[in-house]
């Protein structure tokens, strides 16, 4: 059975930091006492802080990414692309992954999104509509960093949410593997909460959890 424990602070790497799951990601990391890295393009995007360290420079640089990872003990990563934007996650994720294997770092808990993968009967006929249209650059992008995750050795955990907004952290949301658990609207600060969550599973990673 999953259980959680009460979690030590961690080291985290975190990529994705100014977006809207990754700055909740942040926050909440910070205010529970963990220490986080954050690598970014600009780094005035972001407040320094106590715990806090800032790397500038890009995921798709392989030695940007290895600086961000090196000393930590968890990755979590929350890249993003707009449409329209050449999609980054399968390409950072794979620079990620190499700064892992790097630095000896294996735990890493990564957000793509319901619909992906296996996960595609979870969502809406209209947002399968949008998947193979207007979204189809970033679902390609999404489903090929979960394969490269999935194809590591790492000690990963793939955290697919549904539909995202900006209310606040309730708590109030389901999760699992359950393939009729139907995407949702969830904050991005409950994702967060569900993300650092992991940090203290007990059981054996490697899972793709929806969250909803």
């Amino acid at each position: 059975m999953t259980t959680e424990t009460i979690q030590p602070p961690v080291r985290i790497a975190l990529f994705g930091a100014t977006g809207g799951t990754g700055r909740q990601v942040l926050e909440q990391a910070l205010a529970a006492g963990h220490s986080v890295t954050a690598l970014v393009r600009d780094p005035t995007k972001l407040d320094a802080r106590d715990q806090l360290t800032i790397i500038q420079g890009d995921v798709l640089d392989q030695e940007s990414t290895s600086r961000c990872v090196q000393g930590s003990q968890a990755v979590i990563c929350v890249l993003g692309s707009r449409v329209g934007s050449e999609p980054v996650e399968a390409r950072g994720t794979q620079r990620i992954i190499e700064a892992m294997q790097r630095h000896a770092v294996r735990r890493l808990i990564a957000v793509t999104s319901l619909g992906v993968g296996e996960s595609r009967a979870q969502v809406s006929a209209e947002f399968q509509q949008a998947m193979d249209t207007v979204l189809q650059p970033i679902i390609a992008a999404k489903t090929e960093q979960e394969r490269l995750i999935q194809s590591s050795d790492l000690d990963w955990t793939i955290v697919r949410p549904g539909g995202l907004s900006d209310g606040p952290r309730t708590g109030d949301y389901r999760s699992g593997t359950d393939p009729g658990l139907m995407a949702g609207l969830i904050s991005r600060a409950d994702v967060a909460d569900f993300i650092l969550r992991q940090l203290s599973r007990t059981a054996a990673p490697r899972i793709c959890l929806a969250v909803t």
